[in-house]
């Protein structure tokens, strides 16, 4: 019978929980640097600050888990946001329909991306990149380049509410899209078919896997997260506007890197992505509590982006 030790394989643990030991380690060191790191208030506002990168990077473990990219989603979200704000401030559409008009664009963009990677035959960078122009152009056509308002008093509420006095709505809907996210990696058939096209895609094709398939499916659900980002950037704005999401992209692909997802595919979860939207969102509130210049804090995070790239490429060599 194999040892305790063998069976729990301590090394493999620490370099899957590395996120969330650099996330441990960060947070004590903010808390021993400011006084008013560690606090309901200020953790809170992390969270607040966090969603809708997170739910974006959320959408984006999808495509990195299958091994492609999505330089769009920011472009996506501004798109969405604004298509939500032309149905309630111009056409005077019923709430209800205006929220699905928005996530809807979100998930077109979405499928267009797939449609263009597997029946355009386009790398997934140029296909996004296509789109990430787009859909940025789209949003200035429908808003002619200037704010939509007003927005619904409910959906203002979703920007700026809390559930039981201090425990505020982005931050929940944040942890919704993360147990979406894990149901569908984790016990899904097109979750486990992300992690074999992202390992092999020759191979989950000889295997029997619709590939073209999944990947309408897995650019679908990018744009539709995007698509949720979206609704919620335009609550926490109060407006719709149509530079919303620029370079949110960025961020997204950062978060799920840092989070311990691999650039080339069948490695990343739900859970380190989010952990990886923490660290972020934890450097940058922390620098800002330390009045650290803003061009200095992208200095850091380009470090860190930096680092957990050079990581996964370590851990790639060695396997």
């Amino acid at each position: 019978m194999a040892s305790l030790a063998e069976r729990v394989k301590p090394r493999e643990f620490l370099s899957r929980s590395g996120p969330l030991w650099g996330l441990v380690i960060l947070c004590v060191v903010m808390t021993i640097l400011s006084p008013y790191f560690l606090t309901f208030n200020n953790l809170f506002n992390v969270g607040t600050q966090i969603a809708v990168i997170a739910i974006l990077a959320l959408g984006q473990t999808f495509v990195i888990v299958s091994g492609g990219i999505d330089l769009s989603v920011g472009s996506v979200l501004g798109l969405a946001g604004i298509v939500f704000g032309w149905a309630t401030a111009v056409a005077n559409l019923p709430l209800p329909l205006a929220l699905a008009l928005g996530v809807g664009a979100g998930a077109s963009a979405g499928l267009i991306n797939g449609l263009l990677i597997t029946l355009g035959n386009l790398p997934p960078f140029i296909a996004t990149l296509a789109m990430l122009s787009a859909a940025r152009g789209l949003a200035l056509v429908i808003s002619g380049g200037v704010p939509l308002n007003p927005i619904p008093g409910p959906i203002l509420s979703l920007g700026s509410g809390d559930l039981l006095g201090f425990v505020p709505l982005p931050v929940i809907l944040m942890l919704v899209m993360w147990a979406i996210t894990v149901g569908i990696l984790r016990s899904t058939y097109a979750g486990r078919a992300m992690y074999a096209i992202g390992g092999n895609e020759e191979a989950s094709r000889l295997s029997g896997i619709n590939v073209s398939r999944q990947k309408l499916l897995i650019y679908t659900l990018s744009g539709l997260f995007a698509g949720i980002a979206g609704i919620l950037l335009t609550a926490r704005l109060a407006s719709a506007q149509p530079q919303a999401g620029f370079t949110f992209e960025l961020d997204a692909i950062a978060a799920v890197v840092i989070g311990g997802a691999s650039l080339s595919g069948g490695v990343g979860s739900a859970s380190g992505t989010l952990i990886g939207a923490l660290i972020l969102g934890v450097l940058r509130n922390g620098l800002n509590l330390l009045n650290v210049s803003a061009f200095w804090q992208q200095v850091v995070i380009g470090a860190v982006i930096a680092l957990a790239v050079m990581t996964d490429t370590l851990r790639r060599r060695k396997k």
